[in-house]
């Protein structure tokens, strides 16, 4: 089926065909997770939705970079916690899980929230009891990598942690620490120097044959980090947003910073008012970067024609693949030398 938008001019009303739907784009070069999507959307004609949920489901099981489903980044007591979030553009209704343990597909558990609940977000044990509920087997996400991880991190002095203010010293000691005076307050925020090789996520967008719009996100999370944390990506507007009519986008990075100001939700806003993807995705991380110039992070931005861009910072350049009619499953990228700098 071929999507189109309905155009009125001057009590005239023209259809214009929309050449870039259908479209599946997601962070980083996970091809792989790309091409299952685009033959969900393009060649089984399926939702946005399925695309978006086999597509992230390929990367938990492949363990993409080892930051996306099990086996990969420990937090500081050496266990794996996932995160993931789904969300209909359609509908507007979402579905996510955080810090949830011993289920090795995320993004379904956050499908079966969406679908079968009248909740946004699970977490924890929780999460992990409803999962089993909805017929997810319990599994360790723990593997010889994840311990092997761990072991030298703590002989390591615990380098690097996300603690601040507390004593003995974070920057030399392991845990357990005491809070202390408050004298040099978030002087650690970069310290564990975010990377694409120690937190990635999966980021996707999926525009079907009939318009319908879904984003989704799966993620290990911040490796070393504190038991218990939450990330940017099961936080909708943060880790991914959509609205049919308006486009979609999907961030990725240090997610204790980007979460702080809705990047995917500023992008989208953005293409309501008439930005095009490439403005929007810059205006997003222009206002991350005025107080945190040197964090670390990428976003995908799509409107509803399935125009495209990316934008990008604290790395040379940022990779994302994509699946469209006229190219196939490929991988892009853009420079990072500052926002305003990106196509």
């Amino acid at each position: 089926m071929k999507q189109f938008v309905l155009i009125a001019l001057f009590n005239f009303v023209l259809f214009v065909e929309c050449k870039n739907v259908p479209i599946v784009i997601n962070t980083w070069n996970f091809s792989s997770a790309t091409a299952k999507a685009w033959e969900v959307i393009q060649i089984s004609e399926r939702t946005a939705i399925d695309a978006v949920v086999e597509g992230c489901a390929v990367c938990e099981r492949e363990r993409c970079d080892g930051t996306v489903g099990y086996g990969g980044s420990p937090d500081e007591k050496a266990d794996v916690a996932l995160d993931a979030l789904l969300i209909d553009g359609k509908t507007m209704s979402i579905g996510a899980v955080g810090s949830m343990r011993n289920i090795k597909n995320a993004i379904g558990v956050a499908r079966r929230v969406l679908e079968n609940t009248q909740h946004t977000l699970l977490v924890g044990e929780g999460a992990t009891d409803f999962a089993i509920m909805m017929g997810f087997k319990n599994e360790s996400l723990t593997t010889e990598k994840t311990q092997d991880l761990w072991k030298q991190w703590k002989s390591n002095r615990c380098q690097p942690n996300f603690w601040t203010n507390v004593e003995p010293d974070p920057t030399r000691f392991c845990g357990p620490y005491e809070p202390t005076e408050a004298n040099s307050v978030y002087s650690s925020l970069y310290s564990n120097e975010f990377n694409s090789k120690n937190h990635d996520t999966i980021g996707m967008i999926a525009i079907d044959s009939n318009g319908d719009i879904a984003a989704g996100t799966s993620t290990n999370g911040a490796r070393y980090k504190i038991p218990g944390r939450v990330g940017d990506s099961p936080i909708p507007g943060s880790g991914a947003y959509a609205e049919n009519g308006i486009g979609a986008a999907a961030a990725t990075g240090d997610g204790d910073v980007m979460m702080r100001f809705l990047p995917s939700f500023v992008a989208v806003e953005g293409l309501r008012h008439g930005y095009s993807p490439k403005k929007a995705a810059q205006s997003a991380f222009q206002r991350i970067q005025k107080f945190h110039p040197k964090f670390f992070g990428g976003i995908i931005v799509v409107n509803q024609e399935g125009e495209y861009a990316a934008a990008c910072n604290g790395m040379e350049s940022f990779p994302f693949s994509i699946g469209t009619k006229d190219g196939g499953v490929r991988i892009e990228s853009v420079p990072c030398l500052s926002p305003t700098s990106n196509i």
